[in-house]
């Protein structure tokens, strides 16, 4: 399923226009994104968790050359299913 997909069954399930169904898709990763990038936390009961982790420096090897090259500290979002999500998925 790709985000057209998402939208279109988001628009047939909540009886909607596709434009108000996009609309409010947009809105929801928007607002996922501005909550991560601040530093907080994401949590949506029944889904899953939404953070932000620390990935350190480290030194890594170019694969043409064999040389080694300093890969920079960054930040990562990270998600984490949860227990009804998880269960969904398996059964």
């Amino acid at each position: 399923m790709n985000k057209n997909d998402l939208i279109a069954r988001v628009a047939d399930k909540a009886g909607m226009s596709k434009s108000s169904a996009q609309d409010a898709v947009d809105a929801t990763f928007g607002e996922i994104e501005t909550a991560l990038s601040g530093g907080d936390d994401v949590r949506i009961v029944g889904f899953g968790n939404f953070a932000v982790t620390h990935r350190s420096a480290s030194t890594g090897r170019n694969p043409r050359t064999g040389e080694p090259i300093q890969i920079p500290a960054s930040k990562i979002p990270k998600f984490k299913a949860g227990k009804a999500l998880k269960v969904a998925v398996n059964s």
